[in-house]
């Protein structure tokens, strides 16, 4: 192996500059090159509107503020996937993610990092996700 940035692969010659006109970014180490695909393998997409997201997501996660009594039995199936779940930094977006799950949302609430959930006595059962900022009775209507 040559250390004049050319590495032999099968017999034939790679060259460091062929890695850095494509979208491949990586190094050196211990004189072994590691190419890393990063724009290939970024699948953020939307949980809402199923885009790709550039940039960093905007996460949710429906967490309760009060633990259960006692832990759930492996052999139980979650009724409510806590996240995170990733968004565009949108209300319609999180609304359209709720909206396809049967959830309603509290119109006192605003869409933030950490929604609580509240069973609602409706048949079917659903979930109500409020951000537990407001001191007033939930106000909960279909997302």
């Amino acid at each position: 192996m040559r250390s004049d940035s050319t590495a032999s692969i099968d017999g034939t010659l790679c060259y460091d500059r062929c890695v850095t006109t494509t979208r491949f970014r990586g190094g050196r180490i211990m004189g072994i090159r590691i190419p890393t695909v990063f724009s290939e393998n970024d699948a953020k997409r939307c949980d809402g509107c199923h885009a790709p997201i550039e940039g960093t997501p905007f996460r949710v996660s429906v967490m309760d503020n009060v633990a259960r009594e006692a832990a759930p039995s492996w052999a139980e199936q979650a009724t409510l996937n806590p996240g995170p779940h990733q968004f565009h930094a949108k209300d319609e977006c999180f609304r359209s993610w709720a909206r396809r799950r049967g959830h309603y949302v509290c119109r006192l609430s605003t869409v933030r990092e950490l929604m609580r959930p509240t069973p609602l006595p409706v048949d079917p059962p659903a979930w109500g996700l409020c951000d537990g900022e407001h001191r007033e009775d939930h106000e909960f209507v279909p997302a």
